[in-house]
């Protein structure tokens, strides 16, 4: 039961710290700037897609105008031919009709077409403002993203030195400072001990050197002084005042 236990809060703290690295708001929001851009690359994709479109109608637009005042100026010219003798009058009116009726297929092309084009440039001029918004977006998240990063430094880093700070009372520090005094207390009273304990081993025989080393430096002193002069003469003896007087 000890083992599964141990085993059981080993995967708990495991999976704890699988969901803190889930709920990291950084990596969150790296991501979403991610995803945000992979949309917008998306949407330009799009936006261009449908300018080509727009592109296209209005060319198509253009020409199918073209092709129908084309077809009218060609009816015209077949209606004058007729008038000059150039053309029967009733071949005239056959290819100046057909050409009325291609005139007027053109002109609902260019009807749909220009429907077309406006539909085209309405997604077009929405699409721009979507995209514009989500580039706004993402500078703004961009611009977050880094103020999160620095404010996060700043945080791990006093977290540390509060924790740090929390924790010396209840550290080892302060007690091996103590150890420490103890030791070097110790160690001073010990080097007194034995200091005082080789004073009092020294033998009789260091003492009288001692003594004599002094008499004898005292001896030579004196002996300096009275060749110098500067002792006073030694007291007279009783045998001298018993001396008869001349």
């Amino acid at each position: 039961m000890g083992i599964f236990s141990r085993i059981f809060s080993i995967g708990k703290a495991e999976a704890h710290n699988v969901l803190d690295k889930l709920e990291d708001p950084i990596k969150m929001t790296e991501q979403g700037i991610r995803d945000l851009k992979e949309d917008l690359n998306k949407s330009l994709q799009g936006l261009a897609e449908i300018k080509a479109l727009a592109i296209r109608a209005k060319n198509d637009n253009a020409k199918f105008i073209s092709d129908a005042k084309s077809y009218e100026q060609k009816a015209i010219m077949l209606l004058q031919r007729a008038q000059t003798g150039q053309l029967a009058p009733a071949e005239a009116d056959r290819l100046a009709g057909e050409m009325l009726r291609m005139k007027e297929k053109a002109e609902q092309e260019a009807q749909r077409t220009a429907k077309e084009l406006a539909m085209h440039e309405q997604s077009v001029s929405t699409m721009e403002q979507n995209i514009n918004k989500l580039k706004s977006k993402v500078s703004t998240y961009e611009n977050e993203l880094r103020t999160l990063k620095a404010r996060a430094k700043v945080s791990e880093a006093t977290k540390n030195i509060n924790k740090q700070l929390a924790q010396i009372d209840s550290s080892s520090t302060i007690s091996m400072l103590e150890r420490m005094k103890e030791k070097v207390a110790q160690d001073e009273a010990l080097a007194q001990s034995y200091g005082a304990i080789a004073l009092e081993s020294k033998t009789i025989d260091d003492e009288v050197e001692k003594v004599l080393g002094s008499s004898t430096q005292s001896d030579a002193l004196l002996e300096l002084k009275a060749k110098m002069g500067l002792l006073p003469p030694p007291p007279a003896t009783s045998d001298d005042t018993s001396a008869p007087q001349q």
